[in-house]
Order: structure tokens, then sequence, then C-alpha cells
């Protein structure tokens, strides 16, 4: 809705100044002989207050190609057009509105109506309506501006946020803890395979504090990472532990946040693995369709287990996916999207974000 059709008070001062613009065209016939006083008021204020209410469609059009979007010969065709139209409509107004006065027969209603003042209504209206566009798109240009500011601010926090959850991952004490004592486990059976998860775990740590300090990375480094963090996990529950990555050529070096697939990753293994007793498989897959980058984790459920038939009713895994959605709004906007479904022994989630290329992501 136009901002000052949204608010009484606003529209009240709008058509306030409408009216000071319909004496001010009234003073102009009278001043200027076209009409006397009584006439050019009972002509000029009624029509003013009818047209009011035509300028604000300034505002749809603006919206509808804004300036950012519009080339300059766009801008001049539409501008013209606009102007154009809004210009016979308010001659229109003022004809109709002369015709009904003149038919009441009274000497204070209606004025002689020469071809000149017709052009000039006309011209006046054209022009008014050609200032509504222009301020309109100062107004809205302001508008996205502001919008903009409040985006980088929420997604400066939001980094913020998702930077000290890689900090307290790197402190995770259950995840640590797990990695430890299967560290301890296997120093007395296999030194091999406590050397292999001491060297794993260290290379995790590593590229967790080195990705904290990026905004965006390629995908396959993203997945680079998530392989980190499944390669220790696999020395923990061994053959259990399956994984399939897909992840294409066009894929591999188009920009994303950085942890945007590890929660998922570890929420895979978290409550499609550990509670397992036969081996089940992490599916990462990514693929290009046209200007889309999409990228799909899928774990297996235990058949049978409270809540793995209802759709997003895996316990402990709706904050993550609500902590990757914040963040994906606040980088992309609607242009991205996240999405999960829960089956029987499947669980899905896919998220859906704009392709961005190497040369395009200034931050990366």
């Amino acid at each position: 809705m136009h901002p000052v059709l949204s608010s009484v008070r606003a529209l009240s001062w709008y058509l306030l100044a409408w009216l000071a613009l319909g004496a001010v065209l009234a003073c102009g016939l009278a001043l200027t002989g076209q009409a006397p006083w009584p006439n050019a008021l009972w002509f000029a204020v009624p029509v003013c207050m009818v047209y009011a209410f035509v300028c604000p469609s300034a505002y749809y059009v603006c919206r509808a190609m804004p300036f950012a979007r519009r080339a300059l010969h766009v801008g001049v065709v539409l501008f013209a057009g606009a102007c154009t139209v809004a210009g016979g409509m308010g001659w229109m107004v003022c004809v109709a509105w002369n015709r009904l006065s003149l038919a009441l027969e009274q000497s204070w209603a209606g004025i002689v109506m020469a071809p000149t003042l017709g052009w000039a209504l006309f011209a006046g209206a054209a022009g008014v309506y050609l200032l509504s566009l222009l301020l309109h798109d100062v107004l809205i240009a302001m508008d996205q501006m502001h919008a903009a500011q409040q985006r980088d601010a929420q997604s400066q926090a939001l980094a913020q946020q998702a930077e000290l959850q890689m900090l307290r991952a790197q402190i995770n004490p259950h995840f640590l803890f797990n990695c430890l004592n299967s560290i301890s486990a296997l120093t007395s059976s296999d030194a091999v395979g406590a050397r292999a998860m001491t060297i794993a775990l260290a290379q995790y740590f590593r590229q967790t504090l080195s990705l904290s300090e990026q905004a965006h990375i390629p995908l396959e480094q993203e997945i680079a990472h998530c392989q980190s963090f499944l390669d220790i996990e696999r020395l923990r529950f061994g053959a259990k532990l399956l994984v399939d990555t897909t992840l294409p050529d066009g894929a591999r070096a188009a920009l994303v946040p950085p942890m945007l697939l590890q929660p998922l990753v570890e929420n895979a293994v978290k409550h499609g693995i550990a509670p397992r007793t036969e081996p089940g498989t992490v599916k990462i897959h990514a693929s290009v369709q046209g200007p889309w980058l999409r990228l799909r984790v899928e774990n297996p459920l235990e058949p049978g287990a409270a809540g793995a038939s209802a759709p997003g009713a895996v316990e402990g895994i709706g904050l993550g996916l609500r902590n990757i959605g914040q963040r994906l709004r606040s980088l992309y906007g609607e242009q991205a999207r996240i999405t999960q479904q829960a089956t029987a022994d499947h669980f899905v989630v896919e998220l859906t974000l704009p392709l961005t290329p190497p040369a395009h992501g200034a931050n990366a």
C-alpha cells in the first residue's frame, strides 16, 4: 500500500497540501483573468482534490521499475508515457467538472475553458505527475538503501553469531571428549588408528579456525571441511558410517558462507548414524541448475524411531535449520530457500541459493 494511504495522519496532511495547491491554482486563474475568484475556487479546489488520488500511482510506477534496474532510455520513455497519461486524466477531470458546474447554471460555477487554458491544465497536471515520479524515485531509493543497511547489519550480527558458534564448536566438549576417548581406546589396540585420529582432529580444528575468518569460501572447501569432520567420525564409528559425496565441477568454485553444510552433516551423523546398529550412508549432493546452487544432505533414520515418519520432527535439528535459514535470508533475501523432508527411513535437507562465482565474491 502507498505510504500516504496507510496512515490517516499522513493522508490528512497529504490532502491538506493538495487543498493548498488548489488554492494556488485558483489564485492563478483569478489573477490571470481566466475566471472570477468564486468560479476559480469552485473549479480549482475540487479538481485538485480528485487529482490528488491520481498522483500516488507514481509510487507503483517507480516500484515496478526501480531506478537501480532502469536504463536511462527506458526511464525517459516510462516517465514520458506516465506523465502523458496522468496529464490526460487531469485534463479530463477538469473538463468533466467544469461541464458539471456549467450545468448548474450558477454565476459562481464554471469557467470559460479556452484551448490555451486546456493545454495549460494538461501541461500542469503532467508536470505535477513528473514531480511526483521523481519524488517517489528518491523515496524508494532511500527505502531500499535503508533496507540494505538493515540487512547488512543483520548479516553482520548473524555472521558474528556464526563465528561464535564456530568458536564454540572448536571446544565442543562432547565432540572433543568422544574423540579423546576414542583415541585413548585406540592407543592400546591400534596405535596407527590413534595417530590418524589425532591428526584428523588437529586438521579439523585448524580448518575451523581458518574458516571463521572468511565471509565466503568455495563450496569445495566447505565440503572438504565436512569431510574432515566425517573422517574423524568414521574413525569412531568404523564401517557403520558410509559417506557418498557428489560435487560436480560446475559447483566446486561456487561461493557459500563458511560452515553452511557442517551443522547439517554433524546432525546427520548424530541423529542418523549414531543410533543405528547397521551401516548407514550420509549423502552430500551438490548441483547447479541455471543460476541456482542446490545442496542436499541426506541421512538414514532408524526405522520405527519416534518421530521418524513426521516431517521435520527429528528432535534437535530444528534450531540448526532455523539458524542456517536466518543466515541465508540475511545474505540472499528471498532468493535463498531451505527445506527439510523426513520419511520413514530418511531425513533430507535441501538448500537453494544463488550461484555466486568466485569473480563476484569480493568477500571471499
